[in-house]
């Protein structure tokens, strides 16, 4: 059909988007190109639609497409109530290029102004497309040929006097539906008597009323399990962890609220929490499956039957109390967004606090200190350990859910949590490989901070910490270094230790946790001067460099800086073996034979990076 009469039906809700639909997620410059394509005669793809008969319609939710979208208030499809005395067609795969045209077309996108305040609408003015019609577009790195722009009211006003341009409404062709209302566009815009602006308008018209650029290809069958896997694998491609934002629209069509609302919500709220994270909807979509005790975890269209989503959406709130505690204790561990390795390991500490019903008084109860540490101390060292939340992730999130259900009434049960995560090829164990590993880990990098917490309990990480080059970094200097002189004149370093040097500047053995208003006064002081500016008394320069586990005395220079860094790494070294060891053994669960996984798992397991 044409992208006129596709419009058409859009507008007389005869075309619309079951609610198993992603929201619309498409930038200005992403509609220009395809209506720069559209100009050029190029395709701009196929269509998947479902064509939904009355008896179906009513086991669905519908949404309208989108017509002006404002990324401050309105980003949100319309629910639409269809009737059920005929039948609709569902669009399955396209709803983003479709809503571009209809955006373009008919409605308007409001973006935030650069610089603008993200909180007042005012930063958000609505803008139209238009289309020059005194030439092609200027040179640009996306290589279009025509000149379309969304523009605002003052856009238009600022370029009245430049004889370079004149803006045409795109949405002035769409309303010309017949040929003799198009021919009276150029006189109305004053550009009859120019070729160029004439050709372009009648290009456009011919493009959107007339070509049947677009091709759909109709699905007809209601069975609605597969309609939704036609659905999830047209739109996902087989990227397993995709499935999570689409299966979330599956939620929305099942559930008697708005469960698109409810996640989008949560995932906002818990993202804000101390100093901010990132949690996805990945995440959020897949600690409510497991906190629902759902049986099969995974991300399949099968899971997400009515029956499920109906436990979901029961437990929803209390499920959202258990996860902003979760958080919230990651926060006082010291994490954020940039600290945060693996944002999974959020649903078992999840787990824990919504079995025992645990409330944010927890974070701060004296009673609970000695549980808070187990805790801290083992998603700390879960998250050193490379490849633990990696593939095999819902296998292990199963086997942990069963663990803290039979043995977590009371305590966070470490010792079996470690026993089943070995199980499972996710051992805690350190061994030589993982020591070496840990002490290789650099500065600004999320695992190092999760390291030199573990490492050193006794840093408050509810409060600001940074990690820190012990020895300055700035002394790192290779100019400076080489400039260095022996008593005969010859250079102290040569370019090889120099290089030595410079290669253990950010490594973990130079590195410590410093609050902020120390780590600012230290600057790029020598070691041992801050030490003694910081704490006059023995007793406390002692207490300091046990705490941290740093050799005495420090460096002064950095000819004393090997030395240092070989003595520290063996300082951490013993750290590292201590912070490993399950100080609560129990017998291990009888297994036999090797730990089972599905075929998804296993197939994904490649697609893994430690």
């Amino acid at each position: 059909m044409s992208i006129a009469t596709a419009l058409r039906q859009i507008q007389e809700r005869k075309l619309i988007l079951p609610a198993i639909q992603r929201e619309y997620v498409w930038k200005p410059s992403q509609i220009i190109r395809v209506f720069d394509s559209i100009m050029r005669g190029y395709p701009v793809g196929s269509f998947l639609s479902w064509r939904v008969l009355p008896e179906t319609i009513s086991k669905f939710k519908f949404y309208g497409f989108m017509k002006d979208y404002s990324a401050f208030d309105n980003r949100h499809n319309p629910v639409v109530d269809i009737p059920t005395d005929r039948e609709i067609v569902a669009v399955l795969d396209g709803q983003q290029r479709l809503t571009s045209l209809n955006i373009g077309l008919r409605g308007s996108y409001a973006y935030k102004i650069h610089g603008g305040w993200s909180n007042k609408p005012w930063s958000y003015p609505e803008r139209r497309l238009y289309l020059n019609l005194m030439g092609e577009a200027p040179e640009n790195e996306f290589g279009l040929k025509y000149h379309f722009q969304f523009l605002t009211k003052d856009d238009l006003d600022a370029a009245a006097a430049d004889q370079s341009k004149s803006w045409f409404p795109a949405s002035e062709i769409f309303d010309a539906a017949e040929p003799a209302a198009m021919m009276q566009i150029p006189a109305r815009y004053g550009v009859g008597n120019n070729e160029t602006a004439v050709a372009l308008i009648a290009k456009l018209w011919q493009e959107i009323h007339h070509s049947p650029s677009l091709h759909f290809y109709e699905e007809d069958v209601q069975d609605i399990e597969r309609v939704l896997d036609i659905f999830v694998r047209v739109n996902s491609g087989g990227t397993v962890l995709s499935y999570s934002d689409l299966l979330l629209s599956i939620a929305t069509a099942q559930w008697s609220g708005d469960a698109r609302a409810a996640v989008h919500g949560l995932v906002d709220s818990l993202n804000q929490t101390g100093n901010g994270f990132n949690f996805s909807r990945d995440t959020i979509l897949k600690s409510g499956l497991v906190l629902a005790d759902v049986g099969d975890i995974g991300f399949k269209v099968k899971n997400f039957t009515t029956a499920n989503m109906a436990k979901l959406e029961a437990g929803w709130d209390v499920m959202s109390t258990s996860l902003h505690v979760a958080v919230g204790l990651l926060s006082d561990f010291g994490l954020s967004g940039g600290a945060l390795t693996a944002d999974s390991i959020l649903i078992p500490v999840a787990y824990y606090v919504h079995h025992r019903r645990l409330g944010h008084a927890y974070r701060e109860s004296p009673a609970s200190r000695e549980d808070r540490e187990a805790l801290r101390s083992w998603v700390l060292r879960s998250l050193v350990v490379r490849g633990v939340w990696g593939s095999g992730l819902d296998t292990l999130l199963r086997d942990l859910r069963e663990v803290i259900t039979s043995q977590g009434c009371s305590a966070f049960p470490v010792a079996a949590i470690e026993q089943a995560m070995a199980l499972r090829g996710k051992s805690l164990t350190v061994t030589d490989a993982l020591v070496d590993d840990i002490l290789s880990l650099e500065y600004g990098k999320a695992r190092t901070f999760a390291v030199l917490a573990a490492l050193f309990p006794h840093v408050d990480t509810r409060n600001l910490f940074h990690v820190d080059h012990v020895f300055p970094a700035a002394r790192f200097d290779k100019k400076v270094l080489a400039s260095h002189r022996n008593a005969d004149g010859t250079p102290r370093f040569t370019a090889e230790s120099i290089d030595e040097l410079v290669s253990l500047r950010d490594r973990l053995p130079n590195l410590q946790l410093l609050s902020g208003l120390e780590n600012i006064g230290k600057s790029d002081k020598a070691p041992d001067d801050w030490l003694a500016a910081e704490f006059p008394t023995p007793d406390d320069r002692s207490a300091f460099l046990a705490r941290h586990a740093l050799p005495s005395p420090l460096p002064h220079s950095i000819d004393e800086f090997t030395g240092f860094f070989e003595q520290r790494r063996e300082n951490l070294t013993a750290r590292i073996l201590d912070m490993f060891k399950i100080r609560r053994p129990e017998p291990a669960r009888a297994h036999s034979g090797p730990p089972s996984a599905e075929l998804d798992e296993e197939l994904a397991e490649g697609d893994y990076e430690d």
